[in-house]
């Protein structure tokens, strides 16, 4: 079976806490370029970046990357994925890493591990990671958590701390591991092209969590840990000098 996968890097423009934050600036780089050169390095054969506006589109060919303009009217990346893969006419077999472009301290390595993961589980109609937790972050609410089956597909993700410990005992307690998901995940393009279709769900709804949609649609949902652990994303100004902070200025 051939590696060979493509990434879609969602961008937009306006956004509520932080207009604009694509083209913020990051040691003399634009975000969304720190996060494409993320994508190139983990081997995709095809890097799209694909956004709704001409600003953040004129200052990625700039530095080198392909754009893919797309609809102002998409409610989530995964929507505006749905486009991409159509006006590129991607075989229904290819696979899709959706890498979000307020990432820039994703790890190539975990890209490539996302879609070689959905490659060899047949029975996922997607991939996902997660990392470790301990206890009390669990119960943090704007940490999703997920729980997997013995053969690593997803049995449920919530906001809530799952699993819920009740009884358990010492041995129970030490193999219990909290599992804290990453917002990254590999598609299908056949299943992007159902995905455009599927009705929303009073899961999805409760907990505000779009991979709930593809579960109670009957979507298997392979989650493995992480091989690296991914920085913070950006979504405020405070996030985006916490990440200059992490990023050497020659880097």
């Amino acid at each position: 079976m051939t590696e060979e996968f493509k990434i879609v890097i969602p961008a937009r423009y306006e956004s509520t806490r932080f207009p604009g934050k694509p083209l913020a600036d990051i040691h003399g780089k634009p975000m969304i370029q720190r996060v494409h050169e993320a994508a190139v390095d983990s081997g995709a054969s095809e890097v799209v970046i694909a956004t709704d506006s001409t600003m953040i589109g004129m200052a990625a060919e700039e530095f080198g990357a392909t754009v893919c303009m797309t609809s102002a009217d998409h409610v989530s990346g995964t929507d505006r994925l749905c486009e991409v893969v159509d006006k590129l006419a991607w075989p229904d077999d290819t696979v899709v890493v959706n890498l979000q472009g307020d990432e820039p301290l994703t790890p190539p390595a975990i890209v490539n591990q996302v879609a070689v993961n959905l490659m060899n589980n047949t029975q996922a109609g997607c991939a996902t990671l997660f990392t470790g937790l301990t206890q009390e972050e669990a119960k943090d609410p704007h940490i999703v958590k997920v729980v997997t089956d013995a053969n690593g597909l997803a049995l449920y993700f919530s906001r809530s701390i799952i699993p819920y410990i009740r009884d358990a005992d010492d041995q129970a307690m030490a193999e219990l591991q909290y599992k804290r998901h990453i917002g990254l995940y590999a598609y299908r393009v056949e299943l992007l092209k159902r995905f455009e279709s599927m009705e929303t769900c009073v899961l999805e709804q409760a907990e505000k969590l779009e991979q709930l949609r593809l579960m109670w649609h009957g979507v298997r949902i392979h989650a493995a840990e992480a091989v690296s652990v991914p920085g913070r994303g950006i979504d405020t100004p405070e996030d985006l000098e916490r990440v200059r902070a992490a990023i050497a200025p020659d880097y």
